[in-house]
């Protein structure tokens, strides 16, 4: 008993150095240096705990040599992340009063997103995609938001790995295209799809930012309604909700209150 006791200070040890592995892995993808730089912590054990974590699909390896939650710790996050949509859903609500079109959050969820809340337009003829369904980050205007806030080393690695097939004609098929597309998003502050999931349909798109993994709200609907002339309209709406729904979190997280799980 004496000996698993003394031993008991040594696993604590280990554990809190994984843990801060992973909240750094949060973040992005880091090297090996980047890594024991951030946390203080010598090589060979940085090194030591990520080929374990790696053997567990905690952690990946990028074709960069970096470091990067892997699937498993991603199943993990999103078990509680998906808790965030019934709380998210009244700032939904709101974009659907101002532009009676239908309000959607979507998650990064490996290489694709989930949607995992939504609040439906009042119309007849709306926009309707199910909770829980999966799609690719490159046709799709939550899935560019969600590549926004990523560097482009990083969704260059992530659209090598899934491809980029065409859904419509519209659809951004190239990499070069997609950062150029990027780029102009983060200048902006959101992204469109147009017509590149579904022809007839344009998606206004902004990520959420401040929050422990990757989002995006939007506001879709008919070409014909959620027309080019009202995007810079629905845009700064979204910014705005976005910055709420990020000050918001922040704030009950400072006092312990978690709102999500």
């Amino acid at each position: 008993m004496a000996e698993a006791g003394a031993r008991s200070p040594e696993r604590v040890q280990s554990l809190d150095r994984t843990f801060s592995l992973l909240e750094q892995l949060a973040d992005g993808p880091m090297t090996l240096s980047q890594l024991a730089e951030a946390t203080s912590l010598p090589m060979p054990t940085v090194h030591r705990l990520l080929r374990f974590l790696t053997s567990q699909g905690y952690a990946r390896q990028d074709r960069a040599k970096r470091y990067a939650l892997g699937l498993r710790m991603i199943r993990l996050g999103q078990s509680a992340s998906r808790g965030l949509g019934p709380w998210i859903t009244p700032y939904l609500a709101r974009l659907v009063d101002l532009f009676g079109e239908t309000a959607n959050l979507a998650l990064l969820e490996g290489d694709a997103c989930v949607y995992v809340a939504q609040v439906p337009s009042p119309r007849s003829v709306r926009m309707f995609t199910e909770v829980g369904r999966v799609v690719m980050l490159h046709s799709t205007g939550v899935g560019k938001a969600i590549l926004s806030e990523l560097d482009d080393e990083e969704v260059t690695a992530m659209l090598e790995r899934t491809g980029m097939p065409a859904r419509t004609e519209r659809t951004i098929t190239t990499v070069p295209a997609m950062l150029e597309r990027l780029a102009l998003g983060r200048r902006d502050g959101y992204v469109l799809d147009d017509g590149e999931q579904e022809l007839g349909v344009r998606c206004v798109s902004v990520p959420l930012k401040g929050l422990p993994f990757r989002a995006a709200i939007s506001v879709s609907g008919p070409s014909s309604r959620v027309r080019t002339e009202d995007v810079p309209h629905i845009a700064p709406e979204l910014v705005e909700i976005a910055r709420e729904v990020g000050e918001q979190f922040a704030a009950a997280r400072a006092n312990g209150v978690e709102l999500v799980g």
